[in-house]
């Protein structure tokens, strides 16, 4: 799964952008330091629980929400399993260029 504190932080910064909010946004509404928010994002160190606590309450989400990172996986890993599957299937090739066409 990967280091926890990596994967944590990448969960925060993920609902923070979500969420439209800056750093220096987050770590007001949490009362805390932006270069603590900065390390916690980066991996670099992990939050106490009254941090995370103040971090859930800003992010308007449960704590264990913060944790919800099984889903995660590189984008390489991703691009490769999608390239996988449409090499196998035309119609799904066509449905997903349609679909890039459209978000781009």
């Amino acid at each position: 799964m990967g280091n926890i504190k990596s994967l944590l932080g990448k969960r925060i910064k993920e609902i923070r952008k979500k969420r439209g909010l800056t750093q220096e946004k987050l770590a007001e509404l949490a009362g805390i330091e932006i270069p603590s928010l900065s390390n916690i994002e980066n991996g670099k160190n992990y939050p106490n629980n009254e941090t995370l606590e103040k971090l859930s309450d800003a992010l308007n989400i449960r704590p264990y929400e913060l944790y919800m990172f099984d889903y995660y996986q590189p984008p390489e890993k991703l691009i490769k399993e999608m390239l996988d599957y449409m090499q196998n299937d035309e119609n799904l090739t066509q449905k997903m260029y349609r679909y890039f066409i459209c978000i781009k």
